[in-house]
């Protein structure tokens, strides 16, 4: 099957060699996720609330550039630098999957890119 890159400016720019999504078949990968602000590049301030919520922006916005949404979503990796925030994240996640609730994977990361609290990746259906 023939891959397809996704890139949007409504959420960071990859900082890498990868791409913030690729579409294969009816399916979507998307680079894990750290609370960048998009127009700035920088981690947004804050707590792990706020830093979890840019998360979910971005990774709303690659969905629907590629023809996905959140709805659509099927699988997930969390990565959280503490594991103590975990009820904070998981606040903000579930408003973002309220209807639909995708299989899901939460881990502790000794460290993640950037300093970030908080790093999400996923798998949705497109097309």
């Amino acid at each position: 099957m023939a891959t397809t890159v996704v890139a949007t400016d409504k959420a960071p720019g990859a900082i890498g060699p990868y791409s913030q999504a690729v579409k294969v078949g009816n399916l979507v990968f998307t680079a894990g996720q750290i609370p960048l602000d998009p127009a700035t590049g920088k981690l947004v301030e804050g707590d792990i609330s706020a830093q979890s919520e840019r998360v979910m922006q971005n990774l709303q916005a690659i969905l629907e550039a590629s023809g996905s949404s959140l709805t659509r979503v099927v699988k997930t990796t969390c990565f959280l630098a503490n594991l103590d925030d975990f009820a904070a994240f998981n606040e903000v996640y579930g408003r973002y999957f309220s209807e639909n609730r995708p299989a899901r994977s939460t881990v502790q990361a000794a460290r993640l890119p950037a300093g970030a609290n908080v790093e999400v990746e996923c798998v949705a259906e497109c097309g």
